[in-house]
């Protein structure tokens, strides 16, 4: 069954790769073309966020474990955590937003290549964090001032943070932490090499390319959704029926779409909310960026304790 979920997974990421490249031949022909941040936010809030939309079901698997009855416990535990996020990043946004990145990093590296990797060592993990590094910093090589831009409508008023940054860009450590997660995906790929471990690779020069050809915002909607969120939805689809995918596909909409609903509509509120003293755009940023970090938190945490109570 693993060998059947990396083939699916190399097939996917074969397509994405394809995906890529025609998306971003197609730009160049449209030089004044103009993403709205709106359409990022609806692709975001229905195919990314459903990714972490079954959580509920591997609280119930957690809370079992500690022998706990009430699901109750998990649900007010994960929003507390989430909204911890949010107060937190008003109140010292560039830490939140440097520890957000560092743990997004390691997150999407192990996520995205897992399925590959039988062994979980430390020495792996920190490879998962380099190879999930790129998706960090492609965006800052490429489009730096973009990227910057949109820190500091993430609320963060940090001069010496961006003192910082700008130390970092003179000095190519961006173009030195790029290298170091080509060398890690190099290293994940040579060991115990096989055939399906071209995934490695075919995702590492899709999120060159559109990064390379696309804004900031956008190269990273198309990742979050159709990289990392579609790989996730069918490892969980693979797990909800491991016989046919296709069923695995319905359950897994239908278990999924009641709390994307939900997320979707609270992030929704918090978009016309934000609106009343923001511009659209820079509300749509922090509803983006804030609410992924304040989701992220608990998801990687839920998925931490699982792991390490079923070994």
């Amino acid at each position: 069954m693993k060998n059947q979920l990396k083939k699916i997974n190399f097939n996917h990421s074969f397509i994405f790769f394809l995906f890529c490249n025609i998306f971003s031949l197609t730009i160049l022909k449209f030089e004044n073309l103009v993403f709205s941040p709106l359409f990022c936010l609806l692709l975001i809030l229905s195919i990314g966020v459903s990714h972490g939309s079954l959580d509920h079901i591997k609280g119930k698997k957690l809370l079992k474990i500690f022998e706990i009855k009430n699901i109750y416990i998990f649900y007010l535990i994960y929003i507390f955590i989430a909204s911890t996020v949010i107060v937190l990043w008003m109140i010292i946004p560039s830490v939140l937003l440097t520890i957000f990145l560092i743990v997004a990093s390691f997150h999407f590296g192990k996520e995205d290549t897992q399925f590959l990797i039988a062994e979980n060592s430390y020495y792996n993990q920190l490879l998962f964090f380099l190879k999930g590094l790129l998706v960090i910093l492609a965006p800052m090589f490429f489009h730096f001032e973009e990227t910057i831009s949109i820190f500091k409508l993430l609320l963060i008023d940090n001069e010496s943070f961006y003192r910082t940054l700008d130390f970092i860009e003179m000095n190519n450590l961006i173009l030195f932490g790029i290298i170091l997660s080509t060398l890690s995906s190099i290293l994940l790929f040579a060991k115990k090499f096989e055939l399906k471990k071209f995934t490695i690779f075919l995702d590492y020069f899709s999120i060159l390319i559109i990064n390379y050809y696309l804004p900031p915002l956008m190269a990273f909607t198309i990742y979050f959704c159709f990289l990392h969120s579609a790989r996730h939805g069918i490892t969980l689809m693979h797990e909800l029926d491991e016989n046919d995918l296709k069923n695995g596909l319905k359950i897994f909409i239908k278990k999924a779409l009641p709390l994307t609903i939900l997320t979707a509509t609270i992030c929704l509120l918090g978009l016309y909310l934000l609106n009343n003293s923001y511009n659209f755009d820079s509300s749509i940023l922090k509803v983006i960026f804030i609410g992924l970090a304040s989701l992220t938190f608990p998801h990687i945490l839920l998925e931490y304790l699982i792991e390490k109570n079923e070994k």
